[in-house]
């Protein structure tokens, strides 16, 4: 019993109190998902998957640039920088025998002398390397330790975060932007260069572009400079003058501050003495060393008594050589600038000598122009400039400003950007006339309601007339409107028929005169010329072009072609196929008007007909009188001429053109031994010329 007892004791109680059955336990409650606290885990969550996947697609396309940069091939070619140096370049002409003509000789702005590695002493190249980046030779062309240090300090005084071969890459490119972008692709370009180069390569390189002052890139004309010695007879002292010089070459070189030139050459010996690579006597005596330096003489090109004045189709050549060769070659500028100044390159420019000097005697002389009636806010005589071109692109000759040109690469009003002018109504065959011909939508005796509209933004008449009036109210054929240059006529076919859209696609597309696509794009610029930037007379010239040749815009050219010292050729121009910009028959017809405003008497450009010569013109005048235009030509030449102030100043000329009287008087000179010509012939010769082309 005491057994059983036992037993059942053990045993647990699986009975409920009534009936014996097993009792049932309490079901726990499931916990509700917290609605907002939910949607805040899922919206973080996103985010980080988004990040993550972001991190990975932008990872990947760096790693990928990181490895072309520095892997694909030589991102910058030190052979080709080390063979333009201090090679002339020379620009040729041909003259009326065709035989070539030196116009110039092109040596550079820098004074640099290159020089090889090996002629270089030791203790020059020491004194850079100590100073600037003594890991040279044993990193890969970026110092990480340094680089690291500046990310994490910028005020970190390990000797800055460049080596000595990224300085020579920004030394070459000339990008000194101060951007994250622009250094984390220095550094996959001082990569490349370590892969692709030997140490010696790149320290000779740099030796040799350094800017050091006073006029001086490289070393051996800084030691000329400063010291008038040959590199070999540096001292130590004068070796860390030198090699002191690259933090500020315009503040640190002895010329401007000889006190804080000689605390950065003291600066440079401690390194050297530091590195190992002078003793203590070395060091001691080289800071006793009193530096003396030679008087100081301007040595650049562009500041010395006797330098070479270029004309300014010479150095209209010179910009559009470099343009050509970074369109041709990717060349950034200052790639392509060395090319031309230290290239070697033979140039031959496309200048008519003759015409050039008859043009350049009218503008220095003022010979042809009438008396000026105005002067700026600084005193000065109206400006101007004129451009002459052939019927296929080639500028025969032009002219950037008014008196002798005592200056090189100054304000060049015939071709800068920025010296672009208001057209007024000389804009008028390019924007509203021409195109409107050409798309069928007007012939020269259509009639037109010749009387000004009524803005809705205004509720008023515009736009007035020349004489000031809103127009007769009577209709008008579209060559008298043209030939009296009304302003209410092509403003009415501009709004009611031909439209602002296809104006300015035929103004930036078949005429290329570069208007704003968005200001410029209104009734006032296209109608009127009351553009937003303005154009230049190589622009117009180019573009009044295509009324003389049967329609077709030729690039405007000013050489034929650049080769190298071997003869090469490097550059071709001249010979691209032209765009056919409007039909043949609409240049034919604004040809008849555009000659009638030079031969009715209430034409414009009466009074400026060539003797023995058809003779085609538009003029212009921008508002309040600012600007006059004469844009035209004859047979042999077409013509875009500018008259008026750099700054916004009334001309008081009244009803009369300065700009017409130039022409007259430039072309009367020109045209005075030149055989008869017509339209037709030219037209006949272009197309000849094309066919030449195509067949080739």
């Amino acid at each position: 019993m005491a057994k059983n007892s036992n037993n059942n004791a053990a045993r647990p109680n699986t009975k409920g109190a009534e009936g014996g059955k097993a009792k049932k336990g309490k079901k726990k409650k499931k916990r509700k998902k917290h609605p907002v606290l939910y949607t805040l885990f899922l919206f973080f969550f996103c985010i980080f998957v988004a990040g993550m996947l972001t991190v990975i697609t932008v990872g990947g396309t760096v790693l990928s640039h990181v490895d072309s940069v520095v892997n694909e091939g030589i991102e910058i070619d030190l052979d080709t920088y080390k063979n333009s140096q201090s090679q002339t370049t020379i620009m040729y002409a041909y003259d009326e025998d065709g035989a070539t003509v030196e116009l110039a000789r092109l040596h550079g702005e820098e004074n640099r002398i290159w020089i090889d590695y090996d002629e270089i002493p030791e203790r020059l190249q020491w004194a850079f390397i100590c100073l600037e980046d003594h890991r040279f030779w044993t990193h890969p062309g970026v110092d990480w330790i340094r680089t690291i240090g500046v990310m994490i300090n910028p005020s970190y005084s390990g000797q800055g975060g460049s080596t000595i071969t990224q300085q020579l890459i920004k030394n070459l490119t000339d990008d000194n932007e101060a951007t994250y972008f622009r250094k984390f692709n220095e550094i996959l370009r001082a990569l490349n260069m370590e892969k692709n180069y030997s140490k010696k390569d790149i320290l000779e390189a740099y030796l040799n572009t350094v800017s050091l002052g006073a006029g001086c890139y490289g070393v051996k004309t800084a030691a000329e400079t400063y010291f008038g010695k040959e590199l070999s007879e540096l001292t130590i002292s004068e070796c860390a003058t030198i090699a002191g010089i690259t933090k500020a070459p315009y503040s640190l070189n002895p010329y401007a501050d000889y006190e804080a030139c000689m605390e950065r050459r003291n600066d440079c010996l401690y390194y050297m003495h530091l590195r190992g690579k002078i003793t203590d006597k070395q060091y001691q005596k080289a800071l006793k060393e009193k530096i003396v330096v030679q008087e100081y003489k301007q040595t650049t090109q562009e500041n010395s008594e006797d330098v070479e004045i270029l004309s300014w189709y010479e150095e209209y050549v010179i910009d559009q050589v470099i343009s050509d060769l970074q369109k041709e070659y990717g060349y950034e500028y200052n790639e392509a600038w060395r090319q031309v100044y230290y290239g070697g390159l033979n140039i031959y420019a496309a200048v008519d000598l003759e015409v050039q000097d008859i043009l350049e005697n009218s503008y220095e002389n003022r010979e042809g122009f009438p008396t000026a009636r105005s002067r700026d806010k600084d005193g000065n005589l109206p400006q101007s400039s004129m451009t002459i071109m052939d019927y296929q692109g080639r500028i025969v000759a032009l002219v950037g400003g008014v008196g002798a040109k005592t200056t090189n690469r100054g304000y060049n009003r015939a071709t800068d950007e920025r010296a672009k002018q208001q057209p007024g109504s000389s804009i008028k065959p390019l924007a509203v006339y021409a195109p409107a011909v050409d798309l069928g939508l007007v012939t020269a005796s259509s009639t037109v309601l010749e009387e000004a509209i009524v803005l809705e933004s205004t509720g008023k008449k515009w736009p007035r007339n020349f004489n000031g009036d809103y127009g007769s109210g009577k209709y008008v054929t579209v060559e008298e409107a043209l030939v009296r240059s009304l302003n209410t006529v092509p403003v009415r076919i501009l709004k009611e028929q031909l439209g602002t859209s296809a104006a300015m696609k035929y103004c930036n597309e078949m005429f290329h005169i570069g208007l704003d696509p968005v200001k410029d794009k209104d009734l006032s610029p296209l109608a009127v010329g009351g553009t937003t930037k303005g154009v230049t007379s190589l622009e117009m010239a180019a573009a009044f072009a295509t009324f003389g040749n049967g329609g077709r815009y030729y690039e405007p050219y000013s050489y034929y072609q650049v080769t190298d010292r071997n003869g090469n050729v490097v550059l071709q121009s001249g010979n691209d196929l032209p765009q056919q910009s409007i039909k043949k028959e609409t240049a034919s017809t604004m040809l008849s008007m555009l000659t009638k405003a030079v031969t009715s008497s209430s034409g414009t450009g009466y009074g400026s007909k060539i003797s023995g010569f058809q003779t085609f013109a538009k003029t212009g005048t921008s508002s309040d009188n600012y600007d006059k235009w004469y844009c035209g030509g004859t047979p042999h030449y077409v013509t875009a001429v500018w008259y008026g102030h750099d700054y916004d100043t009334d001309l008081h000329t009244g009803s009369s053109n300065p700009a017409k009287t130039i022409f007259r008087y430039v072309f009367s000179e020109i045209h005075d031994n030149l055989e008869s010509k017509s339209f037709t012939d030219v037209v006949e010769q272009v197309d000849a010329s094309i066919e030449e082309l195509e067949n080739q």
